[in-house]
């Protein structure tokens, strides 16, 4: 990621290496440079031949191209992700300055590279086999699942190869639970299992990879053609010069940076580390405490990927669950990504009559000239939507995205794609996409299992059984079943990266909320949205633990500074799921509906920021924070009498606020204050 504000700035981005520690439990090897080249251009070649792929696919279908894409993805990641430690006579060889793969790292990915290739040997007879495999189609798919489960433990950390155990365990023993128990089913054997994750639809070659290797690393590669050749840069400077003398201009810049930065990086984490390494000092010139602005970046860094047009890597498995364009699924994030910046916004105006914060001088350059001389680099994010909007496909769109941003490259001499920066680019591209396409291939052990063995139905009931125990009234049943489901996200969140919980809650708690009436695009709407947030949500928060390790903050309260800005995201999906005008919010029903739940929800946004904040007019009052509480939930109903209600306890509580200020009018001025 080469980022850097202008000539007013003087400031350095972090390196790879730096954004690789905060993005992945166990940071990518440092290669020595000519296995590091070797590497490259195997990326590269995989890189074209992705591109290939989209106007000219392989005629045995789209199995045989997912079987092609992990023999060429798994054996480099068991290369370039560190392994068990291992005794030094073990790889003599080694540079001791790098962190090259030793003996066991080359022998497991020649391993993976053989078990990968052997369906290609006949593939047609492969899935012929499935009912009745032989016993090489066997040892091959064992071997192939425990080559899948390094790569993703090494990618990812242990919890998500753990819990695919605990599933394959299911899955065999389940016969022996007794027939009585909910979660009983008729047993799989071993045979049938390995079947069912190598040689079917459902498995390592089901939808979870088949969006990463059709959808993520495309726009993956995307990415880093529009890093390369200028556009991480010109966002960030474009952001710094936008905003300059006024003291909200901080974290307004922030926040904006962090919107245009998340389109390069598609990660909010990385968003957040870059943002923080660049933008750090001025917030700090400001005024800034550490803990607010980590929390400030962390969340504006998550805001990337729940905002359109950049998304997670979610958003592609919601279109291929829904059987819908991914246009549409950006159409259901426009209002919920109004009140996700809308709050953010707002906490800033806040903290800066808080902490009385100052402005600061950030670029010396011109936002106008920017634009005229750099804003070309927009051009391939709208031709992006453009095309989509004329049913081309996603896949399609981003490739013409690639070339025209490759021809746009040239109009700035520093940045201009030649021939080694273009390969940098396309090496990076695949590259980035290693550790989503080991999480993708092992959530397909997970789906896999569910899918064999109805465990989805099943849990569903339990989920909604147990709200049942409690009471009848299917609102009640309903909201505790939500708010079961959200505090399960959550937690599976803490544990797995975003695109593997969201896989994981998509099988198994979706069914719980669409058995009790609620549409499906609310439902996975209402899990992407916590999926995503478990990134700043206590106790682990990835983004708010990366974000004070540069303020020098302390951890915990930067995470709760973090909830405290994105506080709207995660009670306003619980509108999509509990009213019945909750789905104007994600884009559908009438423009009229659209509108007033949109403004309705803007004054629950702002009934938030005071709660968190502590601000009207002047600092306010437990009393006035504590009728705001009740005003921004009723508000949130989005049905008229508890708007109604609402808005009387926010009206209450702004005139208690100038009252207040009225009577402090002639009192002497007191220096800011503190949280």
């Amino acid at each position: 990621m080469t980022v850097g504000i202008g000539t007013g700035g003087g400031l350095t981005a972090p390196s790879e290496e730096e954004l690789a520690e905060y993005e992945q439990e166990r940071p990518a090897r440092r290669l020595r440079p000519a296995l590091d080249l070797v590497i490259s251009v195997w990326c590269a070649v995989v890189s074209v031949g992705v591109l290939w792929q989209v106007f000219f696919p392989l005629p045995q279908g789209t199995q045989f191209y997912l079987v092609i894409f992990l023999a060429a993805v798994l054996p480099i990641t068991l290369l370039c992700y560190r392994g068990w430690k291992v005794p030094a006579f073990l790889n003599p060889f080694k540079n001791r300055a790098t962190d090259d793969p030793g003996i066991t790292d080359w022998i497991l990915g020649v391993v993976a590279l053989v078990v990968c290739v052997y369906p290609l040997i006949d593939f047609d007879g492969y899935l012929e086999r499935r009912q009745a495999p032989t016993t090489l189609d066997l040892l091959a798919g064992t071997v192939l699942l425990i080559v899948l489960l390094e790569a993703c433990r090494r990618t990812t950390g242990w919890v998500l190869p753990v819990f695919s155990l605990v599933f394959i365990a299911y899955a065999y023993y389940g016969g022996y639970l007794p027939y009585t128990w909910s979660l009983a089913h008729q047993g799989f054997n071993f045979d049938a299992i390995i079947a069912q994750f190598t040689m079917g639809t459902a498995g390592f070659y089901g939808t979870p990879l088949s969006v990463a290797a059709s959808y993520i690393v495309l726009f993956t590669i995307y990415g880093a053609v529009l890093d390369y050749s200028g556009a991480g840069k010109f966002f960030i400077d474009l952001s710094f010069a936008a905003f300059k003398r006024s003291r909200t201009a901080p974290g307004r810049t922030v926040t904006l940076a962090g919107f245009l930065l998340g389109s390069v990086s598609g990660s909010g984490t990385a968003t957040a580390v870059s943002l923080g390494t660049v933008s750090w000092p001025i917030l700090r010139r400001a005024g800034y405490p550490p803990e607010p602005a980590g929390g400030m970046l962390a969340a504006s860094g998550i805001g990337a990927i729940l905002s359109p047009p950049t998304l997670g890597a979610a958003a592609f498995i919601i279109a291929e669950f829904l059987r819908v364009s991914y246009l549409t699924v950006l159409g259901y994030a426009v209002i919920p990504t109004i009140l996700y910046y809308l709050g953010i916004l707002l906490a800033i105006e806040i903290d800066a009559r808080r902490h009385g914060t100052t402005s600061a001088e950030i670029s010396e350059q011109s936002a106008l000239r920017l634009l005229l001389r750099f804003g070309y680099h927009f051009l391939s994010l709208f031709v992006i939507i453009g095309f989509m909007a004329v049913d081309v496909p996603p896949f399609k769109a981003v490739v013409y995205a690639v070339i025209i941003q490759f021809g746009l490259s040239f109009l700035d001499r520093e940045h201009r794609l030649t021939a080694g920066r273009l390969f940098k680019a396309l090496a990076q591209g695949t590259r980035s996409v290693l550790p989503v396409a080991a999480t993708c291939a092992t959530a397909g052990i997970i789906v896999a299992v569910t899918t064999q063995t109805g465990l989805g139905l099943n849990l569903a009931e339990i989920i909604v059984s147990a709200a049942h125990g409690l009471t009848e009234n299917h609102t009640v049943v309903l909201s505790l079943t939500v708010l079961l489901s959200a505090i399960a996200v959550l937690i599976l969140g803490l544990a797995v990266p975003v695109t593997a919980s969201f896989i994981i809650a998509a099988v198994i708690i979706a069914p719980a909320l669409t058995q009790l009436g609620v549409t499906q695009p609310e439902a996975y709407m209402f899990i992407f949205y916590y999926a995503v947030l478990s990134e700043v949500s206590p106790p682990t928060a990835l983004a708010a633990v990366a974000t004070s390790a540069i303020t020098g903050g302390k951890v915990i309260p930067t995470m709760w500074q973090a909830w405290k800005y994105t506080l709207p995201a995660f009670l306003v999906p619980f509108a999509f799921v509990l009213t019945d005008n909750g789905a104007h919010l994600l884009g559908q029903g009438s423009f009229v509906g659209m509108l007033w739940t949109l403004a309705v929800s803007m004054l629950a946004v702002a009934a938030l920021a005071v709660v968190t904040g502590g601000w009207i007019v002047v600092a306010t009052s437990w009393a006035e924070r504590l009728l705001c509480v009740p005003a921004a939930v009723l508000l949130l109903y989005l049905a008229p009498v508890t708007i109604t209600a609402g808005i009387g306890l926010l009206l209450v509580a702004v005139v208690i606020n100038l009252v207040r200020r009225q009577r402090q009018a002639s009192a002497p001025k007191e220096g800011p204050v503190t949280s």
